[in-house]
């Protein structure tokens, strides 16, 4: 069972999970929140499988993610916003042209439409519900638009889980902007420190690090840090991982 809420306040960040070292932080806040990045939550292997089920062999899964990414940075850096869906969905056009296959109307309509439909990863459901029981807050901050969160919600049936579900599209900008991140801390009325951010991407964490968050890195992919001078407090695979970490932390000195 994990501690109340303000027992998880005051837990002391020195373990090294999975090699990355960890910051001694044993007169750090409360943690009262989580807020989790989309992909921590909802699966989206099954779109790629989709993917590469129409087009065998050709890679076109690979391409379209790294190019969605490095779209959504561009965008930032550029000024010229347009919201994730375009996004993707430019993504995904700009990685058939570069693969010279041939994207029919039907098969480019299923492929952004089982951004719909995703469901949660395995280990989401108990975990939740581990964080639900404890009195931690939860929330969603994603680069997904609104539309694409609610539908996913609705799609993996957790609805009323999420207390504040945040889209960096109200904010016309992408992570790891730090504007994107301050949607939690304005949304949520806590101090940044206070919010735990659970990321999917090794650039996720390194950016909600920067912008100050205490940071759990879900390294589902089980990839290396990123070298940006900054490491999450923790990482693991699992939500189960996190919900771990919450529950056996120390308590600081008082």
């Amino acid at each position: 069972m994990i501690r109340a809420a303000a027992g998880l306040a005051a837990a002391a960040w020195t373990s090294e999970p999975r090699g990355l070292a960890a910051t001694a932080t044993v007169s750090a806040p409360p943690i009262k929140a989580v807020a989790f990045d989309a992909f921590p939550i909802f699966d989206p292997r099954p779109v790629f499988a989709l993917a590469d089920a129409m087009f065998p062999r050709a890679g076109l899964s690979d391409e379209w993610r790294t190019r969605q990414f490095e779209y959504t940075w561009l965008r930032v850096a550029s000024q010229h916003y347009a919201d994730f869906w375009q996004v993707t969905e430019d993504a995904l056009v700009f990685a058939a042209n570069t693969l010279n296959l041939t994207l029919s109307a039907d098969n480019r309509a299923a492929l952004m439409n089982a951004y719909l439909r995703l469901k949660t990863w395995p280990d989401v459901g108990p975990a939740l519900e581990s964080l639900q029981k404890s009195g931690v807050r939860l929330a969603l901050l994603s680069n997904f638009t609104e539309t694409m969160l609610a539908a996913n919600i609705k799609s993996a049936g957790l609805d009323g889980i999420f207390e504040q579900v945040l889209s960096t599209d109200q904010r016309a900008t992408y992570k790891p902007d730090p504007r994107a991140y301050q949607l939690g801390p304005d949304a949520l009325r806590l101090t940044r420190e206070e919010i735990l951010f659970a990321p999917f991407a090794g650039w996720d964490a390194a950016g909600a690090k920067l912008f100050g968050y205490p940071t759990y890195w879900v390294n589902r992919q089980k990839r290396p840090a990123e070298e940006m001078g900054v490491r999450p407090d923790a990482a693991g695979e699992t939500l189960t991982d996190l919900v771990t970490f919450l529950t056996e932390r120390p308590r600081a000195p008082r």
